[in-house]
């Protein structure tokens, strides 16, 4: 027999299926690839969208450009806030207000794509959270701020707390949530007050006090700087050393040196040089910049933080100091650029009684305390303000003064003539009356209307140099008269008093006081109204008519017991 030839697999419609399942798949993969292809084409995944920009498939940069240019206008546009029911709005260029670009693309690159639809990237947003709540402050009503703070403060040395309770206050964090949220789409952000505790709580205050405010003041601190020392006092300590509570009630100890080198001032003086500020003087009737020196000072932004080490510590306590070189406010040069050169006004006032009368001798003391003041452009001189209190301790002589419409004698007296004639030197200077009162009775020495009397510290002389020079204020005086002139560089033509008539005369009435030490005799003035009229003129045109007016009351008639038959 002839062996069978072996069976052929059927193997045609077989391969057709493969080949349609194979080609399927096949399909299916490069539809696939396809699809992933087109997902993630560019930089960032398709579908993603930013503040309403579709931003899929683009690349970093070019995605970077299309926002720029998409968020540009609102840059500058303000943040609304309701803020306590209120309407305000906050300048992004003052709390740090923007949108990071870039930092919103690099979250945007990350994440997968959306084929049939979209996903959303919140910008990033830069505030300063610390500026916006101040901002805010400024618009709130400090009446609804309930929150009450914490505080320590000294009576003397003894410590006294003031204890936190909570209240309504502002909530910094959900303020600038609501504003990086809104912001960006013009949208209003809404900032409740919500009720807080303080930061600092009853126990935490009770610790500070135990724990630095008492034994702080419990013994006195030497201070060495070089080869030498000083010592503060435990009462110094307690008005240097302050207890600062912020907004939220966090509060925090302090070393304030600048309080604490006033309070002991000649303590610090045992190792310091204060500099010594470049003026001007007169000299063969010209004046002259006086050089100005440095000094040595103890560096106080060293010595706080130092001390602050040691406050906690039982007795003896010790810290270094560091010594440095401090430069004088006013140099040489800025005292040249006042342009001081010549004489632009000059008043005088004259007065009896010779130079060795209480009165002379007080109105020779504040002439001398005024004397070489030197007013820069824009400020104001304050007449209480560079004399200090006129009393016994600086030099001051009982003299006659009005009190409660009486002459009487009292410390100080005779101050009111050197202030009449600084007020006309400034006057006829043209500066600025910044502050001045004429006395209650007119006196005949005095020009009327145009004088001022003074009395610490109700009653002040001011006047604003309102020129772009310095002022040098120069002042004289002789047995019988005092001389106020002031220097600088003329700005005026000329300024003159034009008056009007007196009106409104009363008679003196006559006043019995009793006899003794506070009663002074007087003849006696009329009283009366007048106007007048400070005229400026500049560059050959009137530039100012200022009206002055003033109501004298009638001085009476003084009599100091009964008058005889």
């Amino acid at each position: 027999m002839t062996p069978e030839a072996p069976e052929t697999p059927a193997v045609g419609p077989l391969n057709s299926k493969r080949i349609i399942v194979v080609g399927t798949v096949a399909a299916v993969l490069l539809a696939s690839a396809g699809v992933a292809a087109y997902a993630y084409g560019g930089d960032i995944p398709r579908g993603t969208r930013v503040l309403g920009l579709d931003l899929g498939g683009k690349s970093r940069s070019e995605a970077e450009r299309l926002l720029s240019d998409a968020v540009r206008p609102r840059a500058s546009e303000p943040a609304k806030v309701e803020l306590d029911g209120k309407a305000v709005t906050v300048q992004p260029a003052d709390v740090g207000l923007s949108i990071n670009v870039d930092r919103t693309i690099g979250h945007a690159m990350k994440g997968s794509p959306s084929l049939f639809g979209e996903r959303t990237v919140p910008p990033v947003i830069d505030l300063d959270q610390a500026k916006l709540e101040s901002a805010l402050r400024e618009q709130l009503d400090p009446t609804k701020l309930t929150l009450k703070k914490p505080g320590i403060s000294y009576a003397q040395t003894t410590p006294e707390p003031t204890y936190p309770q909570a209240g309504l206050g502002l909530d910094p964090a959900q303020a600038a949530a609501a504003v990086r949220t809104a912001w960006p789409t013009g949208e209003t952000a809404m900032v409740p007050l919500v009720t807080r505790p303080a930061a600092t709580s009853k126990e935490q205050v009770d610790a500070l006090v135990a724990d630095l405010a008492r034994p702080a003041v419990a013994a006195p601190v030497t201070v060495t700087a070089d080869d030498k020392s000083f010592t503060l006092s435990p009462a110094a300590i307690a008005k240097g050393l302050v207890f600062r509570s912020d907004d939220n009630g966090q509060l925090t100890p302090a070393l304030d040196a600048k309080k604490l080198h006033a309070a002991a001032a000649k303590e610090f003086a045992k190792v310091e040089k204060a500099p010594v500020d470049a003026t001007l003087k007169l000299t063969g009737g010209k004046p002259v910049v006086v050089a100005s020196k440095p000094g040595t000072m103890v560096d106080l932004a060293m010595l706080g933080p130092a001390l602050l080490t040691v406050l906690r510590n039982p007795a003896p306590r010790e810290v270094a100091a560091t010594l440095t070189t401090q430069q004088a406010e006013l140099a040489d040069e800025d005292v040249v650029k006042l342009g001081v050169k010549e004489k632009v006004s000059t008043f005088t006032t004259h007065f009896t009684g010779g130079a060795s009368s209480p009165r002379s001798q007080n109105i020779m003391t504040v002439a001398r305390a005024v004397d070489g003041a030197v007013v820069q452009p824009g400020e104001t001189f304050s007449l209480n303000g560079h004399t200090g209190e006129r009393d016994y301790a600086a030099g001051y002589q009982d003299a006659p003064v009005i009190v409660g419409g009486k002459l009487e004698p009292g410390v100080g007296g005779g101050a009111s003539q050197f202030t009449t004639t600084l007020f006309n030197a400034a006057y006829y200077a043209g500066l600025e009356d910044v502050e001045h009162k004429p006395h209650s009775f007119y006196f005949s020495r005095y020009p009327a209307v145009i004088e001022s009397t003074i009395f610490y510290p109700t009653l002040d002389l001011k006047f604003k140099n309102i020129t772009p020079y310095g002022i040098l204020v120069d002042t004289s005086y002789t047995s019988s008269s005092v001389t106020v002139s002031m220097w600088s560089t003329k700005v005026y033509d000329s300024v003159k008093t034009v008056y009007g008539p007196r009106r409104n005369i009363s008679s003196p009435p006559t006043v019995h006081r009793e006899a003794g030490p506070k009663c002074i005799t007087s003849s006696g003035l009329p009283g009366f109204t007048q106007d007048a009229w400070r005229v400026i003129r500049k560059d050959g045109k009137e530039v100012e008519r200022k009206k002055f007016t003033w109501r004298y009351d009638p001085e009476p008639r003084f009599v100091c017991g009964d008058e005889p038959a």
